[in-house]
């Protein structure tokens, strides 16, 4: 090891320290620290494991700032790497879900002698651990399977999508759950979601909005989408299972879930009990429309649905850091935007016509009249009327039903419904537009907002 001063400047107070296995020049401070920053180091790279992650991604290269428990497995390295660090503490080895930085220089022939004697004694069993080592990801055949049947990237490593199926309820450690990835997933999918919608459809009500991105992305479909693609999970987490089912703890049978109360709205007048309107929902609440619930502690068992909606999401993270902007919009609109979803049947108007009225006299249209188009059977006891409604010469909509107020009530509604799901014939998404030249940028519609009696 090496000290020289920080840019030739005598008397800086900071030393570079050149390292052979880290890779890179850490500056530490001359002045003692409590807690020491500790480098994580891939075990089965310098153990010469054939499988090498693809160069350009640095999810697991970091400083661990809290060591490991006690069940977690030494590091066999350590004592080749005791002269490197000016502190001595014992830390842990197990490596996060993926690294896939640059190549290792080749290990002297006494470091190599050293470490293959020192892979002997990791005697740490697999059941001690609370989820399943990185390296047996390596060895799974469904992850291999998943990873290949969902048609994921090369770039994206097997150990990176092992990570993803385990919850946090059975490894509550962030650096070995797929917390911080479901996070991110979360909000990739709620800026794709929202934008597909917003522009095909600049028209919708806020309320059919909410609807239509809990149909897309909410818990239940998310989880749904998981049973879809095979996911399996495990009866009770651990270290031995396969790394290739889903790792959570089960909530027992009969036991209650849910009853987190909520944390606060966030609004000024709280306390008062306002009602929740629209516009605050937009404001305050989630991004589908719901209150913000506390969040439960991190090893209290959880349902299936939850654990299953947090790996799709992690899955999406972890697709948009390894492969980038382009391939996660593709994965989007493979698995998202190929399902069918019919937004007419989300409306309910309480009171059509005079929406349909309201409408027209905010447009400058004329106002609406109900036209009886055909009739059959008016004395019979099953008769049927086809009312159109017509503001001027153009017809808004027609309906059909039983009596003349009944078809006229669905001829208002097939108008509203003409009106609010109107679709642009050439949209251009934001998320498109990032490296697009701005002369082939064409703005979106932005409607002034859906009618409010």
């Amino acid at each position: 090891t090496h000290y020289r001063l920080g840019k030739n400047l005598p008397f800086s107070g900071i030393l570079f320290r050149n390292s052979r296995s880290a890779l890179m020049d850490q500056a530490i401070a001359v002045i003692p620290r409590t807690t020491p920053l500790m480098m994580a180091v891939l075990a089965f790279q310098f153990a010469g494991c054939e499988y090498q992650p693809p160069a350009g991604d640095q999810t697991c290269f970091g400083y661990l700032t809290t060591p490991r428990t006690q069940f977690r497995p030494q590091c066999p390295l350590r004592p080749l790497q005791h002269h490197l660090s000016p502190y001595q503490q014992p830390h842990s080895c197990r490596s996060q879900s993926t690294s896939a930085g640059d190549t290792f220089p080749p290990l002297d022939a006494d470091e190599s002698t050293e470490l293959s004697q020192r892979d002997d004694d990791v005697s740490i069993p697999p059941e001690a651990l609370p989820s399943p080592p990185p390296s047996a990801a390596l060895k799974s055949a469904k992850l291999a399977a998943l990873h290949a049947r969902l048609s994921l990237p090369p770039r994206l490593p097997i150990q990176t999508l092992a990570r993803a199926l385990v919850h946090e309820s059975a490894d509550p450690d962030p650096n070995f759950n797929n917390t911080s990835l479901a996070i991110l997933g979360s909000n990739l999918l709620g800026l794709y979601t929202s934008e597909y919608l917003l522009c095909n459809y600049p028209r919708l009500p806020i309320s059919v909005l909410f609807a239509a991105q809990s149909a897309y992305v909410g818990t239940k479909a998310l989880a749904l989408m998981a049973k879809e693609w095979g996911i399996e999970s495990v009866a009770e987490p651990g270290g031995e299972v396969d790394p290739g089912l889903l790792q959570y703890r089960r909530l027992a049978a009969g036991a209650a879930w849910g009853e987190f109360a909520p944390r606060g709205t966030g609004r000024p007048n709280e306390q008062k009990g306002w009602r929740r309107g629209i516009t605050s929902k937009i404001v305050y609440d989630d991004q589908f429309g719901d209150m913000r619930m506390t969040t439960p502690e991190p090893s209290q068992p959880v349902p299936l649905d939850i654990a299953a909606e947090s790996f799709v999401r992690a899955l999406m993270g972890a697709t948009y850091l390894h492969c980038g902007r382009a391939t996660t919009k593709r994965f989007f609109a493979s698995h998202w935007l190929s399902r069918t979803l019919d937004l007419s049947k989300m409306f309910e108007f309480r009171t059509p016509t005079v929406d349909l009225s309201k409408l027209c006299a905010r447009e400058g249209f004329e106002p609406p009249v109900a036209r009886l188009i055909s009739e059959t059977g008016r004395a019979s006891r099953h008769p049927v009327f086809v009312v159109g409604v017509y503001s001027g010469r153009d017809k808004l909509g027609e309906g059909a039903g039983g009596s003349l107020d009944e078809a006229r009530v669905r001829a208002a509604v097939m108008a509203l419904k003409s009106w609010y799901l109107y679709k642009p014939l050439d949209v251009t998404l934001p998320s498109d537009a990032e490296g697009m030249e701005p002369t082939k940028w064409k703005p979106n519609l932005v409607d002034i907002g859906e009618v409010i009696v």
